[in-house]
């Protein structure tokens, strides 16, 4: 099947000045410091329609709390001055029940930011939707079944859900063809016992309705999450399916499976010694306006840089505490404890082969 957005894979090595930058400045931090990261995810809004079974991110509590428009709107300017490429608005809850998040991703558009979206697609402001497909590089919607009884069990919401996400996925995709827009339009499915034998009825239904892909992807267990229920879910028991998948890939419409990185799961050993990628190529910035250098410890002050509601951007990510953190994930972190397949995984495996070269590597 084909990948060509390196979704079971990464994309760090498309940004060589960025990492030249980071290899060269070894431990130096006055020359760290200066490397911004390249992606951010944002959690624009902590409260969600749905509670999923599998929900990561239980444990923040699922607030009704939203980041301020213009704080937001002016943090980003600021990133992009500072060379920040990319933003996902996902996070903590349903980033679409945040108000006028629309023009906050015009006003990424206008500042240089590529933007995308994660959403369970259900509380859909139709007006809304068009300015996220007009500047949204993509939009990946979050299915976690193939029928509207399944649907409604995992996400534990009513089964009308389903078919209002079938419909503004339609909707969406219509708008899209009619004012020939590039951007991609997704789906995923986290695979769970419940669900897998409706992967292939999920993958037909995307398919016949012209989604672009189908991302069928792994759990993972958060370490602060409330649930546990899929810890030791093993995926051994569920490649089968990936073959009959292939079959419903065709030019204009792809199931990615994420074999890699499911098999990874069945693993859980990564390769590297340290966590090389935090704190520089990517962040976060939650709901309360806090910034943090990795989603798997949200909370944690030891990843905590600072607020946007006291600094800029700028302040925040060229401070002491990212310094500090910077020396806890070098010094005292033990990546053992973190979270199986984290999203920076790929990435620390290319970083640690840049710090770890093998005979040869001269003879290109």
């Amino acid at each position: 099947m084909s990948d060509k957005y390196a979704i079971d894979s990464h994309k760090l090595n498309f940004h060589p000045i960025r990492i030249a930058k980071w290899y060269e400045a070894k431990a130096n931090w006055d020359k760290l410091k200066k490397i911004y990261p390249i992606y951010v995810e944002i959690s624009p809004y902590g409260g969600c329609n749905h509670r999923c079974t599998f929900c990561a991110l239980d444990y923040m509590g699922y607030e009704n709390i939203g980041l301020d428009f213009n704080i937001l709107k002016n943090t980003l300017t600021n990133m992009a001055e500072h060379g920040v490429k990319s933003v996902m608005f996902a996070g903590e809850g349903e980033p679409l029940l945040f108000k006028d998040l629309d023009l906050i991703v015009e006003h990424c558009t206008q500042v240089g930011i590529d933007t995308s979206l994660t959403t369970n697609f259900v509380p859909l402001n139709k007006k809304a939707v068009q300015k996220y497909i007009e500047h949204c590089s993509w939009i990946k919607v979050s299915l976690n079944a193939g029928t509207a009884k399944t649907y409604a069990s995992i996400h534990q919401t009513n089964e009308m859900d389903f078919d209002r996400v079938i419909l503004n996925l339609e909707f969406a995709l219509e708008y899209k063809r009619k004012n020939n827009l590039k951007c991609t339009i997704g789906v995923q499915m986290l695979l769970l016992p419940e669900n897998k034998n409706e992967a292939i009825i999920l993958a037909k239904k995307c398919k016949d309705i012209g989604v672009d892909y189908l991302v069928i992807k792994p759990y993972s267990q958060h370490l602060s999450s409330d649930t546990s229920k899929y810890e030791d879910i093993d995926y051994s028991k569920m490649m089968d399916i990936e073959e009959e998948l292939n079959t419903i890939s065709d030019e204009r419409f792809n199931v990615v499976f994420r074999a890699n990185t499911m098999k990874k799961y069945i693993q859980k050993k990564q390769p590297y010694d340290k966590c090389y990628s935090t704190p520089f190529f990517w962040g976060y910035i939650a709901a309360d306006g806090k910034v943090f250098g990795c989603s798997a410890y949200l909370g944690n002050d030891n990843f905590c840089y600072g607020n946007i509601y006291d600094n800029s951007f700028e302040e925040i990510w060229e401070s002491e505490k990212r310094k500090e953190s910077y020396k806890y994930i070098m010094d005292k972190l033990n990546i053992d404890d973190c979270r199986v397949n984290c999203r920076m995984d790929e990435v620390n495996r290319y970083l640690f082969r840049l710090k770890n070269p093998l005979e040869h590597d001269n003879f290109i």
